[in-house]
């Protein structure tokens, strides 16, 4: 009788083990499954951040080359406007030398202003 008994235990506990062992292999399996789809959602939030990181310093270069560009035409202007008033500044001395250029210039603003009013 012992020896049944002892057999009926030892059945009971290949039972439970194998219970065990297949519950665990399923447990491990749904883990396995669950740790797939974590590291899934955590590459597309990686891909995602970097995504929206590299849309803004792409948007801020632009803002920036948009900035440089402001300041190299205003800088272009600037000059061109002080080369326009230097060369002004070279032709009058040329055409207004002498006493008489100036008064002729005078005369003939003079005439223009009074054709004008006329």
């Amino acid at each position: 009788m012992s020896a049944r008994k002892a057999h009926e235990e030892l059945a009971t506990v290949k039972q439970t083990s194998e219970e065990l062992l297949a519950r665990t292999h399923q447990e491990q399996a749904t883990i396995l499954k669950e740790t797939s789809l974590l590291r899934d959602q955590m590459m597309e939030k990686a891909r995602n951040d970097a995504r929206k990181e590299a849309d803004k310093m792409i948007e801020e270069a632009r803002k920036q080359i948009e900035t440089e560009k402001e300041k190299a035409l205003l800088s272009i202007r600037e000059e061109a406007a002080i080369l326009s008033l230097n060369l002004t500044e070279k032709i009058l001395r040329e055409k207004l030398g002498t006493k008489e250029a100036q008064l002729a210039l005078i005369d003939r603003l003079l005439d223009e202003i009074d054709l004008a009013k006329s």
